[in-house]
């Protein structure tokens, strides 16, 4: 599977999950290593850098940023073996919205 076909189906699997979220994509051109999704639900946010596969390789400073952002919100990398574990943990994440 491709990462847009993994990224697609995941933004549909997001709106279910999360009724009235609001999923961005992100530009990879304006900041390198940004992650790729923002997710906004209630009063919470996270962030998603979507890989194709466990193995695949990371770009300079998506380490960076998945790390700096998970220390102020969520964030984390998410590929399909370990989708239902990172869901799990946003859905954790978002049952402490208002």
């Amino acid at each position: 599977m491709l990462e847009r076909e993994f990224q697609s189906r995941l933004i549909k699997k997001l709106k279910l999950l999360f009724p009235g979220c609001i999923v961005l994509k992100n530009d990879a051109n304006y900041i390198q290593g940004f992650p790729d999704l923002i997710i906004l639900y209630k009063n919470k946010w996270a962030v998603l850098e979507c890989k194709r596969s466990e193995y695949s390789g990371r770009r300079p400073n998506q380490q960076y940023y998945v790390e700096l952002l998970d220390s102020m919100s969520y964030a984390a990398f998410i590929f399909p073996e370990n989708e239902a574990q990172i869901l799990k943990e946003l859905d954790n994440e978002f049952q402490q919205a208002l």
